[in-house]
């Protein structure tokens, strides 16, 4: 789209905010959007008056300026396919498709470039916001909207909408070199992760654990020519590729979507990691999209509940994503193997790209090198526990060990224990001047209490 085209979105909505009883009041304005990165069961919220859905574009591919501007519900698909015909990539692509810019700043997005960029929050330079009491702000790290433009990441809509984004780019080349390393020890895997972020000659870097003896760092370089060039888009799958070759080769589109076609491996979960079922899916439906949709479903209508009451068998939802300090790695890898038993587990790591800048929500510590550790799946047993027992076993090991926790699916923590990680000081100012009459809801309400 053109930027005169995204100007007549935005003069279409002011006016509609100006139409009497459109005040930023509950339900006055929502994405409505057809699929969701959460995993927590959210409240139905009334139809929206006012709809943002269709701010899905992207306005301008800047290579020379190295950025992209796209509006607030762009996927990372459209952006990615945009940018990559201009000979960029936005600096951090997180790992599915169906994430959109404006979650991604919202929420906290990260993947094998944020040893180097940061989290996707730390890309972005600039974004337009509809706030709580239905104005547009422009928001940059030094105008007058700097306190929002530092509080929005991590704030999941209760701050305001993005309708527009600008995120820093890299040039890219063709193709994408893997070289994947094995360990048997999580203590020298995690000495060599410090040294490539410190040091290497790389443009990509994550891993996995399969089991606390068994992990796999995979490192990516831009390359201008292949031998070949891997699929793990249909009937070959990406993570089971790791322990198989030392060497792979993908063109660079496949490589930022490696993950997407098994939602990493929790494809597993639907039997599409079988040869027959991947066949009948075919390629358009293996992605990380179809699963969202077969999950909700269940979630809507109980299928696995009811098996797993008829089987006598407590199940427990463990989808998590933590950043850890690097040094208290192999202890959290420790920590896991005791206490939660889920594998794999994806490793990546990431330092704050700016150790000045302080962003609210989730401030990391400068200089500190961290471990995002991704583990989703179900803790099923015999013995009823709690709601939350393995959860919270991770809250507590999490804050215990100075790390960070995405809030995109159940989390458990008290009111006290949730704003004592978070400032609760600066959010409130931030409610006050953007939405003071709570039109968006209460940051922990929503995050915790699922209202």
């Amino acid at each position: 789209m053109t930027i005169a085209e995204h100007a007549r979105k935005m003069d279409a909505l002011r006016a509609a905010l100006a139409q009497p009883g459109v005040d930023g009041g509950k339900a006055a304005f929502g994405l409505a959007k057809p699929t969701s990165n959460l995993f927590r069961d959210v409240a139905r919220e009334p139809a929206p008056r006012i709809g943002l859905h269709h701010f899905n574009q992207v306005i301008e591919v800047d290579p020379a300026a190295g950025t992209v501007t796209a509006e607030g519900m762009t996927t990372y698909a459209d952006l990615v396919d945009a940018t990559l015909a201009r000979g960029t990539m936005p600096c951090v692509v997180p790992q599915l498709k169906s994430i959109t810019i404006g979650g991604a700043l919202a929420g906290v997005g990260i993947e094998a470039t944020s040893f180097r960029h940061g989290l996707v929050h730390e890309t972005v330079t600039a974004f337009d916001v509809l706030t709580g009491d239905g104005r547009i702000l422009h928001c940059t790290p030094d105008n007058a909207q700097r306190a929002l433009f530092h509080g929005f990441a991590n704030s999941y809509g209760t701050l305001g909408y993005a309708l527009a984004v600008t995120a820093r780019t890299q040039p890219v080349r063709p193709f994408v070199a893997i070289e994947h390393r094995r360990y048997a020890q999580a203590a020298r895997c995690l000495a060599d992760v410090e040294d490539l972020v410190e040091g290497g000659d790389i443009d990509f870097l994550d891993g996995v654990a399969f089991a606390p003896d068994d992990l796999v760092l995979t490192l990516g370089r831009f390359v201008d020519a292949a031998p070949y060039a891997s699929d793990y888009g249909f009937e070959h799958i990406y993570w089971r590729s790791l322990r198989a070759r030392e060497r792979d080769f993908l063109a660079t589109r496949d490589f930022l979507w490696r993950w997407d076609t098994d939602w990493f491996w929790c494809s597993r979960q639907f039997g599409a990691q079988h040869a027959l079922v991947r066949r009948l899916l075919g390629r358009k439906r293996l992605n990380s999209v179809t699963y969202q949709r077969a999950m909700r479903w269940n979630s809507r209508w109980g299928f696995t509940r009811t098996l797993n009451r008829l089987r006598g068998v407590h199940a427990e939802s463990v989808i998590q994503d933590v950043d850890i300090p690097l040094e208290h790695g192999a202890g959290f890898l420790d920590f896991l193997a005791r206490e939660i038993g889920i594998w794999p587990v994806w490793l990546c790591p990431l330092r704050a790209r700016d150790p000045a800048a302080r962003f609210t929500l989730y401030p990391l510590q400068p200089q500190t090198t961290y471990l995002n550790f991704g583990f989703w799946d179900v803790v099923s047993e015999r013995t009823p526990r709690p709601p939350g027992f393995h959860n919270r076993k991770i809250e507590l090991e999490v804050a215990r060990l100075g790390g960070l926790k995405s809030l995109y699916s159940d989390s458990y923590y008290s009111e006290a224990e949730f704003w004592a990680l978070h400032d609760r000081a600066a959010y409130a100012q931030l409610k006050r001047a953007v939405d003071p009459a709570d039109a968006l809801g209460d940051l922990y309400a929503k995050c915790v209490r699922h209202r």
